[in-house]
């Protein structure tokens, strides 16, 4: 019943935002760069802070976590990440309160007690690239919240079936806060999108729950739970370098923009195959008994090769249907 309440006072919350985003004008405005057509309301994602701070008002802690700093960081996130949602800020104060949101995250889950100082540049950079990733790949109707619901089952059932690694109702909360936000934006026409705050509190979540679980289980192969959109991500920055484009200005270069704008798939279609293939991968991982390093480099490369045939081909008859 407690998640059950949760979830009805998070859709609740958001119908409250949307009364706030129409009279301050909080919107989308499509543009030529833009997977939708019509004016919607943008920030939707603000539901996920919500989440937090309403499991700390009822939980108030939780054993495997320093929960103050790992809220405190969200937090943090979340309003430098709304703030340019409705006015853009300069890439300096974005980065110095990530570089703050960070060192919460790292803190809250142990790290800096436990690794050497070039261990956690290396993590930062990991962790900073990991958050900007989430937001790239926040394009289309329902791929953030869909692709996020999947990695958070599948860390939900690990914790409730095979080995506990985090008190479930940190889990279960950021699901509830999954399924309200996808009630509104996982449709043909969304109600909403989440924008900066969404992409990267979602992000931020994720990553505190898998860093938890590396740490508990001292294995390598649950960097898989992000495959999808770390193979994505880091071939479409490889192809925007050999283009010579600027890889921070927007752009329609990622597969699923492809299938979306080119192609004319439905955003939920996209969206679910690609949470569908993390499924499959998440299901992969937790049930793999063999060596970690073998299935690791083993589902990367069949999903580089895979990802970058299927790309090749979409951007080459792309290329041929504008000539």
């Amino acid at each position: 019943m407690e998640y059950i309440g949760v979830l009805l006072l998070l859709i609740g919350t958001l119908l409250v935002y949307f009364r706030i985003a129409n009279h301050f004008n909080i919107i989308d405005k499509p543009n030529h760069r833009s997977a939708h057509t019509e004016v919607t309301l943008r920030g939707g994602g603000i539901v996920f802070p919500v989440a937090l701070v309403l499991f700390i008002v009822i939980h108030h802690s939780v054993p495997q976590i320093q929960i103050f700093p790992f809220v405190m960081g969200m937090l943090a996130l979340a309003t430098v990440s709304f703030w340019d949602d409705v006015q853009s800020l300069p890439n300096k104060v974005r980065l110095l309160v990530h570089l703050i949101s960070v060192s919460l995250l790292l803190w809250s889950i142990g790290i800096f007690e436990m690794f050497p100082w070039f261990i956690i540049a290396l993590l930062f950079i990991l962790v900073i690239g990991t958050l900007n990733a989430y937001n790239f790949m926040d394009g289309i109707n329902g791929i953030t919240g869909l692709y996020s619901l999947v990695i958070l089952t599948s860390l939900w059932y690990y914790s409730t079936y095979v080995n506990s690694f985090v008190e479930t109702s940190l889990i279960m909360y950021s699901i509830a806060a999954c399924l309200a936000f996808l009630f509104f934006n996982f449709r043909k026409r969304a109600k909403c999108f989440a924008g900066d705050i969404g992409s990267m509190s979602i992000a931020y979540w994720v990553i505190g729950l898998l860093g938890l679980l590396i740490l508990k289980e001292e294995e390598l192969k649950f960097v898989l739970f992000l495959a999808v959109y770390g193979v994505e991500t880091v071939i479409t920055i490889i192809q925007r370098l050999i283009l010579r484009q600027n890889i921070f200005k927007a752009h329609r270069l990622h597969l699923y923009q492809m299938l979306v704008h080119e192609y004319k798939f439905p955003h939920t279609m996209v969206s679910s195959l690609y949470a569908s293939i993390q499924l499959l991968i998440n299901v992969l991982v937790i049930f793999w008994e063999g060596n970690s390093i073998t299935l690791v480099v083993g589902v990367l490369s069949l999903l580089v090769l895979i990802y970058t045939l299927v790309k090749y081909k979409l951007y080459i008859k792309t290329i041929q249907r504008a000539k």
